[in-house]
């Protein structure tokens, strides 16, 4: 591919149209991950599929939080720049939707850093009470090594949360934007995978 043009007229409403009106494009029979993989065998109309799919989703997320339909347009039309340019880094034994929110929400957050309003976020209870490393660089190196050990024993959709609420220090609800599922949901799998990666770190650690 040496060229990328979004559709975003065909994709988003007009200026004119109110944000109900945003409706996502047909999903099709293929799903997003068999979409991705095509796109980086190099199938355009995957790519075209994927920006019908996603494009409105993208716009809707990032106009709640800029709260200015052209400044969302514009990180929409940025996110999927980004994806193009970064289409042969996506794991693909990986979901979709929460890397491609992610890209659009790091474009968001280096929005708010350029306009120097980054929000600060609050650690919770389980954040504060995740495993913390020991202070010398080999006992640094080493527990990093245990928890990534622990982390691949975790449930795929309890890791997801780790690395987005723990390691990206994302707020809860931002994390269940990014995986499709409700703050209280999203607490509740945080709270269980916590819990889990302790024991797992326990026995590691011997």
């Amino acid at each position: 591919m040496t060229s990328l043009a979004l559709p975003l007229d065909a994709a988003l409403p007009s200026r004119a149209r109110s944000r109900s009106a945003i409706v996502a494009a047909p999903m099709g029979e293929r799903t997003d991950e068999e979409l991705m993989r095509a796109y980086v065998g190099g199938d355009e109309a995957a790519f075209r599929e994927l920006f019908a799919r996603y494009a409105p989703i993208v716009y809707g997320m990032t106009r709640r939080h800029l709260k200015d339909e052209e400044l969302a347009r514009e990180i929409t039309q940025q996110t999927f720049f980004k994806l193009h340019g970064a289409r042969n880094d996506f794991r693909l034994d990986s979901k979709l939707r929460p890397w491609l929110l992610t890209i659009a929400m790091n474009l968001v957050r280096e929005h708010w850093r350029k306009k120097k309003r980054r929000k600060h976020v609050d650690l919770d209870v389980e954040r504060q009470q995740a495993p913390q490393a020991e202070r010398s660089r080999l006992e640094l190196a080493e527990r990093a090594l245990h928890v990534r050990a622990a982390l691949e024993k975790l449930p795929p959709t309890q890791r997801e949360v780790i690395e987005l609420h723990w390691f990206q220090e994302r707020p809860y609800r931002e994390v269940a934007e990014i995986v499709g599922s409700t703050e209280g949901a999203v607490r509740v799998r945080a709270h269980r995978a916590y819990t889990k990666l302790k024991e797992l770190l326990k026995e590691i650690a011997g």
